[in-house]
């Protein structure tokens, strides 16, 4: 009970933090999103090998980087997550935190469509249900938008795909975070020696506060992925996919009081369609999982 009760403490740090995001990102202005990514991913991979090295991850890392098929799947996992990092602060530097928030209510939709077509996976009435009012409600708020809601989506899809590609490689959060910064990291170098050379770089320009902004992004990065990882071994998956929930609640939030984006009554029904759907997918997970858990206790009663 005790290891529970932390575990949701825990969690629910993890996803608050996400969801402050939005508050974060506009202190690393003027550096553009471009730079901001850049240097949240070489802070980041400094932050990660120190995690390495701290909690005694070497050996675990040098494991895993013997397996040519988990590197592959970490490069794929460190290109999706650079993408979705970068559109993500893109939207959140450009007043678009509404449309952020809206990728992550409907990432476990695109998660599950993605398991029909890349991995075969057969859906049950009500999740077809649930997948069909979140088509109508992007169809909504494109027409709302007066476009399609690229930011959304390439945060869905983006995250996605690196949830899938690290399922598949079945590696731990702080070696596989480790790797995959490390991958892009000499790009990322690149880059801010290139703006720097061109004069263009904000990282020394803006006076010693925007440099400590700019380096936490590596702190802020580890903090709540370490406090997701405590919290995913204490509680049910359940329970996690419930808490969620809590970043992009919050985001929107934020979005539509502290940072004043408007919200014209279209798309305030476009997002209501998808709360409805994430409802209605949430209630059937729960269901379902209920059912698998009387059922192996009747098996288990029966043996």
């Amino acid at each position: 009970m005790v290891e529970s009760r932390r575990g949701l403490i825990f969690g629910v740090a993890a996803y608050t933090l996400w969801g402050a995001f939005p508050l974060y990102f506009p202190l690393l202005e003027p550096s553009s999103p471009v730079e901001i990514l850049a240097h949240r991913i070489v802070w980041s991979a400094l932050v990660m090998a120190l995690l390495v090295v701290a909690l005694r991850r070497r050996a675990a890392l040098r494991d895993l980087l013997r397996d040519r098929r988990t590197t592959l799947l970490l490069l794929l996992s460190a290109a999706t997550i650079t993408a979705n990092w970068g559109t993500y602060i893109y939207g959140v530097n450009s007043e678009r935190v509404v449309e952020t928030s809206l990728g992550y209510f409907i990432n476990p939709l695109v998660t599950v469509l993605m398991g029909v077509f890349l991995l075969g996976e057969r859906l049950r009435a009500v999740q077809w249900w649930a997948l069909g009012i979140g088509f109508i409600a992007v169809a909504v708020l494109t027409w709302d938008y007066g476009r399609p809601p690229w930011v959304a989506l390439v945060l869905a899809f983006s995250f996605g795909t690196y949830g899938l590609a690290k399922k598949t490689a079945g590696v731990g959060a702080i070696e596989s975070l480790a790797v995959e910064t490390s991958l892009v990291a000499p790009f990322a170098l690149g880059y801010l020696a290139w703006l720097g050379f061109s004069g263009d770089a904000h990282f020394i320009s803006d006076g010693a506060g925007h440099v400590l902004l700019l380096m936490s992004a590596g702190v802020v990065t580890a903090i709540p992925l370490l406090m997701f990882g405590a919290a995913a071994t204490r509680i049910t998956m359940t329970s996690l996919g419930l808490l969620q929930y809590l970043a992009p609640v919050l985001q929107f939030a934020l979005g539509i009081t502290v940072l004043g984006e408007h919200m014209p009554a279209g798309r305030w029904v476009g997002f209501a369609l998808v709360w409805l759907a994430l409802s209605v997918f949430t209630w059937d997970a729960i269901r379902f999982r209920r059912r698998q858990q009387l059922a192996l206790m009747a098996e288990a009663a029966a043996v």
